[in-house]
Parts: C-alpha cells; sequence; structure tokens
C-alpha cells in the first residue's frame, strides 16, 4: 500500500452524492473524479443526472464528458483513466476524491485489481454475441450459471458484455472470473482511504428517485434520447445501456408505450439501489453516513466526514 490519501464518495443512486461532494472538495482542497459509467460520455446529461458545469462550484471533475456517446467503455478503462487523474491531482498538491455510485469502478481503483485482459478471442466473443442476438440474453446468462454460477448472481442477464466476458475468462483460463474476483477483493487497499457511503431510509430513497424521474422527462430525456439515436448511437452501444436510455429507446422505436417505459425506469433504478446498497454492505472499511442520523443536517454531516478524514492526511 502506498500511504497516499484517497477520499471515496459513494452510495446508492439519488442519495445526494453530488452536493456533498462539492461542500467536501472545497473543504479538503480536492478535485472529484466520478466514478459513473454513463457520465463519461458527451450528450448524455439528463438521464445520467451529470453534474452541471453551474453546480460544480469552480472544483474540477475528472471523467466527465471525455467520450462520444458512440464509443465503448469499460471498467478497465476506467481504471486507467482514474489512476492517471488521481496522479494528476496529487502533483497539484490536492486531495483526489471519487465519487460516485458504480462499487466495482471504486474497489478497481482502490485495490488495484488485476483484470488480466487475455489475449481476445475475437471470434469467441464473435461467436456469444450472435448466441445472445439469436437466442436471447437468458440463453447466454443460463451458460454463465453453468460455467460461474456465482458471477451468473452477481451480473444482469442484459448486461451482455459483461456475460460474455465472464464466460470468455472461464474458456480462456480454465478459471471462474467470479474467483479471480474474490482473490483480487481481499488484496489490500493501494491507498490510505475514507470509503464513505452516503445512505438514507428506502423509503425516502425510493420516492427521491421516482421524483428524479419525473424531473429527467420533464428536462427532456426524450428529446436527448432522439439526438443520440441521431448521433448514431444503436440500442445494443454501451451508452444506451444506461438506465432511462434503453427504456426510451424502446418507447421510440414502438415497442412500449412511455408510461410504460417511464414505469420501468422507476422500478429498474430502484432494483439498482438495492443492488448498490448489496454491494456497499460486502465492502470493508466502510464509513456510513445514514442520513437520518445526521438529522438530514448537510453541515453535520461533512463535520464529521472531514474529522474522519483527519486519519488519513
Amino acid at each position: 500500500m502506498n500511504n497516499k490519501p484517497l477520499i471515496i464518495l459513494t452510495g446508492p443512486t439519488a442519495a445526494g452524492k453530488t452536493k456533498l461532494s462539492i461542500a467536501l472538495a472545497k473543504a479538503v482542497n480536492g478535485e472529484i473524479i466520478s466514478a459513473d459509467s454513463m457520465q463519461v460520455y458527451r450528450y448524455m446529461d439528463i438521464g445520467s443526472a451529470k453534474i452541471r458545469p453551474g453546480e460544480m462550484q469552480g472544483i474540477r471533475h475528472y471523467l466527465i464528458d471525455i467520450l462520444e456517446p458512440t464509443m465503448d467503455f469499460n471498467i478497465v478503462m476506467f481504471q486507467e483513466y482514474a489512476k492517471q487523474a488521481i496522479e494528476e491531482i496529487y502533483a497539484k498538491g490536492k486531495l483526489p476524491i471519487i465519487v460516485g455510485g458504480t462499487g466495482f469502478y471504486i474497489q478497481s481503483v482502490l485495490y488495484d485489481i488485476d483484470f488480466q485482459e487475455s489475449d481476445e478471442d475475437t471470434a469467441l466473443r464473435a461467436e456469444l454475441e450472435s448466441l445472445a442476438r439469436e437466442k436471447g440474453p437468458g440463453y447466454l446468462h443460463d451458460m454463465l450459471k453453468e460455467c460461474d454460477p456465482k458471477a451468473a448472481e452477481a451480473i444482469h442477464a442484459n448486461n451482455i458484455k459483461r456475460v460474455i466476458r465472464a464466460i470468455e475468462f472461464n474458456r480462456q483460463t480454465g478459471k471462474r472470473i467470479s474467483e479471480h474476483n474474490e482473490t483480487e477483493r481481499e488484496k489490500k487497499a493501494a491507498y490510505n482511504s475514507c470509503y464513505f457511503v452516503l445512505t438514507d431510509k428506502r423509503e425516502k430513497l425510493y420516492a427521491n428517485i421516482d421524483k428524479r424521474v419525473d424531473i429527467m422527462l420533464n428536462d427532456g430525456l426524450v428529446d436527448e434520447v432522439k439526438r443520440l439515436m441521431d448521433m448514431g448511437c444503436k440500442r445494443e452501444s454501451t451508452a444506451m445501456q444506461g438506465l432511462g436510455y434503453k427504456e426510451i429507446i424502446e418507447y421510440l422505436e414502438g415497442g412500449i408505450t412511455l408510461d410504460e417505459a417511464v414505469y420501468r425506469i422507476k422500478r429498474d433504478t430502484r432494483h439498482f439501489a438495492k443492488r448498490q446498497l448489496t454491494w456497499f454492505r460486502r465492502e470493508r472499511d466502510v464509513i456510513w453516513i445514514e442520513k437520518e442520523q445526521f438529522a438530514y443536517d448537510d453541515e453535520k454531516m461533512l463535520n464529521y466526514m472531514l474529522k474522519q478524514c483527519e486519519k488519513i492526511k
């Protein structure tokens, strides 16, 4: 482990991380690295609940608006970009703060996970992709269940890329990706970190999610997705796998009504928040910030976090 400090602020979607992260960055002379698989894309502002320039209050943000929506993005790229950003922030004499809800992304940096990028077997990948198209994601997911039941439990059937990656890993190395990831999880943290998880009572969280989806619709989510489709984004594009995007595409293609799309976005975002919390509960050394215990007082939460941060300076 190097003794360099790193702050992490994560938690389920709609918990209020953005506002708190700005106050924290100002207080510790920090800069923010976004741990979000959708905010890396330009033109995807509404559906990804991207922080607006006015909300940044002069705090530099990394890994936001760095890719075209037609491009691929994955965890290996995130890890590489995030490490570069961390070094850049240290070079300025500032503190890096990773903010976002993608737990696996955060873990990849904190524990410096080795993804063992095996040689790409394009024939195998093409075969698996074609199976997914012909027989549907469920068929592929069943294949994963057979070779790596634990990975199948952790990866949603619709996340075709990760399902394929897990099957590939098994075929190429003879090992299970779930076991490889488990071993990597046992590693010591690569930084002297403060790992905060901001959360709220489930019913409040769910009400915030529903409200946020309604605001996205009012702000023009449908038009945003239309523009992205005009730019060449297909339903299977990595960028279009984000919650809110794939459902609106299905509506625009005539597969479902707008009401059905909105219902699915709200339902699936609630499920996603639940999965995020399950993930964070499994993590080691996290410091929970339960909003109710701080009487929803931002200043109290911030002061508590600052006290914890003194231990890593």
